[in-house]
């Protein structure tokens, strides 16, 4: 039997809602795409113990936060998205204006490829919040046009959240993400090493993206074909590739010569995409040790795209 070396995930959120005064003072904002699972995030975090509002127009989010900000009894996460399109501009100035006055916001934004929204309206067979065009007369909408202005009208929301691309995420997929990622503490920057298959395409939340497909595959060995990068026998055979060891350290050396000039811009994550041909062997190696290695510098989480589907 094969050795899981993953390495310890950091606790999510209580489900019970109890923690710290300092957790209670954050609240989670959650914006994206229509169709990107913004309801199943919203989900997962009420199931983690969170007060949940959707929809909430723009132009009552300072009210509602210095309300629940003032009272330190639970945590909270508001959706907001282009259903209340005419409020939008105020958003990014509100929350910059928020944490000015100490307020913690976490601002999450979920999107997806058009093709994968295209696909899930319809299955859905629901209509998009934008399909009915007033300019018009009311005249409706295409389905792509429909979601190109929606992309225009929250480009400056997704500018100052953090992305989590749902393309090729199952449902239990995501509200584990959102879990892992509003449960993240202890640092300025929260580092996301992600393992990615190119084949099935760069994930769109991806700041940096390093290519080991240069690298030997262990797919090609037999015994190794069934097996992934956290187990023993595959990072084994990574290690003793000089090739794999000269990249990891130079993929090390680069993110440590420019983490502190993202963590100067006032970022709060930096996702690190690691791709290779199946998602299985080199990638979620290299994810893996690159999280052990920065795992002394705060905050560290790690996503395998294509094995985390498979749970």
């Amino acid at each position: 039997m094969s050795e899981d070396t993953r390495p310890e995930r950091r606790a999510v959120p209580r489900e019970d809602g109890s923690g710290s005064p300092e957790d209670r003072r954050e609240v989670v904002l959650i914006s994206g795409i229509s169709g990107s699972g913004k309801s199943q995030a919203l989900h997962a975090l009420e199931d983690a113990g969170f007060f949940c509002v959707d929809n909430l127009p723009p132009e009552l989010l300072r009210d509602f936060v210095r309300l629940e900000h003032g009272r330190f009894t639970r945590r909270v996460a508001v959706a907001v998205d282009v259903r209340n399109a005419v409020g939008l501009p105020q958003v990014v100035p509100l929350i910059q204006e928020l944490q000015r006055e100490g307020v913690q916001i976490r601002a999450i934004f979920l999107d997806a490829s058009n093709d994968a929204l295209l696909r899930r309206f319809s299955e859905t067979r629901r209509p998009h919040p934008l399909s009915a065009n007033a300019e018009a007369g009311d005249a409706t909408r295409a389905l792509s046009d429909a979601i190109d202005l929606e992309r225009e009208l929250l480009a400056a929301l997704r500018e100052v959240s953090t992305v989590i691309d749902t393309s090729q995420l199952r449902p239990a997929q995501l509200r584990r993400w959102v879990r892992d990622l509003v449960g993240a503490r202890g640092g300025k920057l929260t580092l996301v090493f992600e393992s990615f298959a190119f084949k099935f395409g760069v994930p769109l939340d991806a700041d940096f993206v390093f290519d080991v497909r240069v690298l030997p595959n262990p797919h090609y060995i037999r015994e190794l074909r069934p097996l992934t990068g956290r187990d023993a026998p595959v990072a084994d055979y990574l290690q003793a590739q000089p090739d794999v060891n000269e990249m990891l350290t130079q993929i090390e050396a680069f993110l440590r010569r420019w983490l502190g000039p993202f963590e100067d811009d006032q970022r709060s994550y930096l996702t690190v995409a690691i791709g290779c041909t199946g998602g299985q062997h080199r990638s979620v190696y290299f994810s893996e040790q690159l999280a052990r290695r920065f795992a002394d510098r705060g905050a560290t989480l790690v996503r395998h795209r294509e094995l985390d589907g498979r749970e």
